[in-house]
């Protein structure tokens, strides 16, 4: 489903009511008190409304005679939704947030390498120029890490676009929302490591179709995704008393291993 407008009185009530179900401040079948509601947020009943109705399409609530509104079971939620995923992040714990993420990666993991063997084989030089475009954009210094992450963002649409699968190309809905979120902690952190070398590697091998190279380049770049993500929330944890960060695991991540010994690709994303 495409993004609503978050813009307005609609798109901030919506905001406020999603975040209140995924943090649990509004529990599963709790019943809402629209009256309530429109009192508190300050805005009519019609307004209300049609901001639920916004939430009852991605299957977090819904509406029965005699019961009222209601919210679903998490069963229920639309996850993969891009909207619900970003309310995931916003209303979660920091411990939420890297559980969330990890499971993005796993995601990520199973669609990306092979997609980008599809590339590979099925770029044409407009997909060249935009994954050229995107790395540079991606190497440059300025513009901090709001530009940093938005030139990933695009290097992994057009890496998506250059499978030329419509379905696949959809999924840049789910790929974006958890990378734009990993991006901003680490793009943001000093801990972080270069992404320029691994993107490039996976870029030359889509250059040079050859699908093998693509992939194993893929599975690398998510390898250094985990190592990254593993060593900022290990320093952050480091920062906080009393707080210890996970027991490192092989090449000093906490996450799990694959049979190299570098932690599993499919556990975080870049």
């Amino acid at each position: 489903m495409t993004p609503y407008a978050r813009r307005g009185v609609h798109g901030q009530t919506v905001e406020t009511l999603a975040r209140r179900v995924l943090s649990g401040e509004i529990p599963e079948g709790a019943t809402l008190d629209l009256v309530a509601l429109q009192s508190e947020l300050d805005v009519s009943l019609t307004a209300l409304r049609e901001s639920l109705k916004v939430l009852a399409a991605k299957g977090m609530v819904d509406a029965r005679q005699k019961r009222g509104t209601f919210v679903r079971a998490r069963a229920d939620w639309n996850l993969l939704d891009a909207d619900v995923l970003r309310w995931q992040f916003a209303a979660g714990s920091s411990g939420a947030d890297l559980g969330l993420l990890r499971n993005l990666g796993e995601v990520r993991g199973i669609v990306e390498p092979a997609a980008v063997r599809l590339a590979a084989r099925r770029r044409t030089d407009a997909d060249l120029a935009a994954l050229d475009a995107a790395l540079a954009a991606m190497g440059e210094d300025e513009g901090g890490a709001a530009h940093a992450v938005e030139a990933d963002l695009a290097f992994h649409r057009a890496l998506l676009a250059a499978t030329h699968n419509e379905l696949l190309e959809r999924m840049e809905m789910v790929i974006e929302s958890g990378l734009a979120h990993r991006d901003e902690i680490v793009h943001s952190s000093p801990h972080g490591q270069d992404p320029v070398p691994s993107h490039r590697a996976v870029l030359d091998a889509v250059r040079a179709q050859d699908p093998e190279a693509a992939e194993r380049a893929m599975r690398a770049l998510l390898d250094q995704a985990v190592r990254d993500l593993d060593l900022v929330h290990g320093a952050a944890d480091a920062a906080v008393p009393g707080d210890p960060a996970q027991p490192a695991g092989p090449s000093g991540s906490s996450g799990p291993s694959g049979p190299s010994g570098t932690p599993d690709a499919s556990e975080a994303a870049k």
